[in-house]
């Protein structure tokens, strides 16, 4: 078998699919309520790499446990990344898709601490409906004062495995005080807002023909979110304004006691956009942003996207790609 094609680039692959798929009655009670990342499609996609072949042995296979020796590297040193992804059946499942989960992790077998020279990637499928068991409410977010995500020089622009298991004291804090997600502030000075927990973010200042986006600009400690680029095109689109810029916890508090930020949201691909409607804080208090409920600012972009995602309006930035 052939790595890859050389004018195309893409693998060959092997088809070694399963043979006991799921039964068509337990499939259709999932896809009524798949829920997130709970469920998932009977095969899957893996290959290899090593440094002396490349990659290699690309094939589909069923859908089942990884067979690891104790001391593979990433088990050890976090060598994993990966990325997210939805497919959708156009106009029929706008908040139901096919969530592609991709991932890559060190494979050679060791205990010393260097870049491997062996990895495999992997792509899961998993049918997904919203991300959010409660749908589209705003979220009620909790300003991380004590820990960082991720700092200048690091992983934090990258979706590292460890970035994701760094997080998780905080957003058990974050809970703690009621709350549903954690918001990162910058690593140096502990005033900046990043992001919220691996969503990018945005504020709305001003309404109607007036209003203008900020997003925070990417700093090489923050994700450069699809969705968050995306929705810099759909603003635009749209006839709104939008800039990346900083903003502190400063900014963020009088500007919503002000009433000049009137809303905030988090994008992602999985959630596609979620409203934020309240922030609480051990060193700030707490406030609410604007009345706590969803802008109409956050809905029409949200719709926006969707409708090109899902083919109900024209894509004339040619993102979408058919892919059967």
């Amino acid at each position: 078998m052939t790595a890859t094609d050389a004018a195309t680039g893409l693998w060959d692959i092997s088809m070694n699919p399963s043979t006991s798929p799921m039964l068509s009655e337990e499939r259709d009670a999932i896809l009524a309520n798949p829920g997130f990342g709970g469920h998932f499609t009977d095969n899957m996609v893996r290959a290899k790499w090593t440094a002396d072949k490349g990659w290699h042995d690309a094939e589909l296979v069923a859908y089942g446990p990884l067979l690891l020796d104790p001391a593979t590297n990433f088990i050890h040193y976090g060598q994993a990344i990966f990325e997210g992804l939805k497919a959708y059946r156009h106009a029929r499942e706008a908040e139901k898709t096919l969530y592609l989960r991709p991932f890559m992790f060190s494979t050679e077998i060791g205990l010393g601490v260097k870049p491997a020279d062996s990895y495999e990637y992997l792509l899961i499928a998993s049918p997904a409906g919203a991300y959010w068991p409660k749908g589209l409410k705003p979220v009620s977010v909790w300003l991380s004062d004590d820990y960082v995500r991720a700092a200048p020089g690091g992983t934090g622009e990258a979706k590292c495995a460890g970035n994701y298991a760094a997080s998780l004291i905080a957003q058990a804090e974050a809970s703690q005080h009621g709350c549903d997600q954690v918001v990162w502030l910058d690593a140096a000075e502990r005033q900046w807002i990043e992001e919220m927990g691996g969503m990018n973010l945005y504020f709305v200042y001003g309404s109607g023909d007036s209003a203008r986006l900020v997003t925070p600009r990417l700093t090489g400690s923050l994700l450069p979110g699809i969705t968050r680029d995306s929705l810099l095109t759909v603003a635009a689109d749209l006839g709104m304004r939008a800039d990346e810029g900083q903003i502190s916890v400063e900014d963020w508090k009088a500007g919503c006691e002000s009433g000049e930020i009137t809303e905030v949201f988090a994008c992602g691909t999985a959630a596609v956009i979620t409203p934020v409607g309240e922030v609480k804080s051990r060193t700030n208090g707490s406030w609410a942003v604007a009345d706590g409920g969803t802008g109409p600012v956050t809905s029409r972009l949200r719709q926006e996207l969707l409708d090109i995602q899902t083919g109900e309006i024209p894509d004339h930035h040619n993102w979408l790609h058919a892919i059967c």
